[in-house]
């Protein structure tokens, strides 16, 4: 057996890589972080004409019927160019919610909308995740109010919301009234992040419970950590760009030793994690048993592992590693939010052990 991608996947993730690699630079992400919506939505358009909204989704609702591994591969190329675009919510967590179980009205009538583009969907699991004492969501007379907060692509008027309510996944029209949508601020200037406010609205709950939210979360995670892969072997091979153009003492600094053991050890370190992410991503699809646990250790791993890089990566281009000249810092923050996302490495290795019976 050959545990490699096929050639089908490696020619997807080059075709992405060169698609962001023609439309995506530097001066762009600066113009991004301003504010430039502009941006946004020609990133977005791009995104669409690939069709990758549509990767998850089965081809009778107008996608590509691919599997969490392909998508991981898309999520390691964005977070290598950090792309300022909608994707794990609206484009992974959202179809993999909606697709729990078949057959059912709400993926006969959003999957296709989410496919084509004509909407976005924002995903808001924080509450799963880690529940706040005296907040979250509540209902009454079949109508949902609170404040679900952290969502994931919800900054181009997303058209539904999905989020969690009890043991259910919830999906709100945000065409309903008393649905407020704002951003909230965070280091991460590529991938916003929002807070939606529900005041008394209908909502819809998504078959599947508690294993459709778990299902969810999971998928996603391991995603993050797939982006987080991406922006950690940008960070590495722009350090080492680097080391071998600035120069002191009349030699260049990638020719001293404690520059190349840094170089060395965040390589050696990020290489392993490339199958540990394709085995989970693989088995979010195909080994239903395993799928929880490995999604908590590859998030976990990866956050640690990008973190470190991101660290040794900014030393090695010393004080000019931290000034928006090169701009390393997008990427260093992405992999800071991406770390928190959906439980940081602490929150998940303690479910990690809790899958696996060390924790009651």
């Amino acid at each position: 057996m050959e545990f490699a991608l096929s050639e089908e996947q490696e020619i997807l993730s080059e075709s992405v890589r060169k698609m962001l690699e023609d439309n995506i630079d530097i001066d762009l992400l600066r113009n991004h972080s301003k504010g430039d919506d502009v941006i946004r939505g020609n990133i977005r358009q791009l995104v669409v004409e690939m069709g990758l909204p549509g990767i998850l989704i089965p081809e009778e609702f107008g996608g590509s019927g691919l599997g969490v591994l392909e998508a991981a591969l898309i999520a390691e190329e964005f977070g290598r160019y950090a792309v300022p675009t909608p994707w794990i919510g609206n484009s992974v967590m959202a179809p993999i919610a909606l697709l729990y179980e078949k057959g059912n009205s709400l993926s006969e009538k959003w999957l296709p909308l989410i496919a084509s583009g004509e909407i976005t969907a924002c995903v808001s699991l924080t509450e799963a995740v880690g529940k706040r004492s005296n907040a979250g969501l509540s209902s009454k007379d079949s109508k949902v109010t609170g404040t679900a907060i952290f969502g994931l692509d919800g900054e181009l008027n997303p058209r539904i919301i999905i989020t969690v309510l009890e043991d259910n996944l919830i999906l709100i029209d945000t065409e309903k009234p008393g649905v407020t949508i704002s951003e909230i601020p965070t280091i991460d200037s590529t991938r916003p992040v929002v807070e939606v406010v529900f005041d008394s609205v209908d909502f819809e709950i998504i078959p599947g419970g508690k294993d459709a939210i778990q299902k969810t979360i999971g998928v996603g995670r391991v995603l993050l950590a797939a982006d987080i892969l991406g922006a950690s072997a940008n960070m590495i091979s722009n350090a080492v760009e680097y080391s071998l153009e600035r120069k002191q003492f009349n030699r260049v600094i990638g020719s001293f030793q404690a520059v190349k053991h840094m170089c060395a050890e965040m390589a050696a370190d990020l290489e392993p994690c490339k199958s540990l992410l394709w085995y989970a991503a693989y088995a979010q699809d195909n080994i239903r048993e395993e799928a929880a646990l490995l999604s908590c250790h590859v998030k976990a791993h990866l956050s640690e592992v990008g973190q470190d890089t991101a660290r040794t990566s900014t030393q090695v281009f010393g004080g000019m590693g931290f000034t928006d000249l090169l701009g390393m810092h997008y990427w260093f923050k992405r992999i800071g939010l991406s770390r928190q996302i959906l439980g940081g490495p602490e929150k998940v290795r303690q479910e990690a052990a809790r899958l696996q019976g060390f924790l009651s």
